[in-house]
């Protein structure tokens, strides 16, 4: 197996390097992108505890009540357009963006700044982080 690899590489140099370097960029920007703008489960917790931030949970409804932090609204990323306007009164409170992984919530936290909501910020882990640190889920 390892034999035919070493062959792969050798008979391939260009297809290897453009895989290598294609690789290369994903992972640099999944890395610039997980550490912009999010919080970990610690300090989502003093957000909601001190600035009474906003949770909210862009997982499908089923994933939802299977459990989800206290007090978070379901909006599920692909109703995130229409039912923007249910988060106006939450403005000017910071919002905290869960979603399974932590990967999918980047794109709800840029519509929500692109459509003026000032303090959006992502829970790095998503709500799998927030289980394995321990954390309370609600189940509904």
């Amino acid at each position: 197996m390892i034999d035919q690899l070493f062959e792969f590489v050798q008979n391939h140099p260009l297809l290897v390097g453009a895989f290598l370097l294609v690789l290369t960029a994903w992972v640099l920007y999944e890395v610039r992108n997980s550490a912009a703008g999010g919080v970990t489960a610690g300090e989502a917790t003093q957000l909601i505890n001190r600035e009474d931030a906003v949770v909210v949970d862009t997982r499908e409804a089923g994933d939802f009540k299977a459990g989800h932090i206290a007090g978070a609204r379901n909006i599920p990323q692909s109703r995130l357009d229409e039912r923007m306007s249910e988060l106006e009164k939450v403005k000017d409170k910071p919002i905290i963006v869960a979603c399974k992984h932590g990967q999918a919530a980047g794109a709800a936290v840029a519509k929500l700044t692109k459509a003026g909501y000032p303090r959006v910020l992502k829970l790095k882990g998503g709500m799998m982080q927030w289980q394995a640190d321990g954390l309370p889920v609600v189940k509904k």
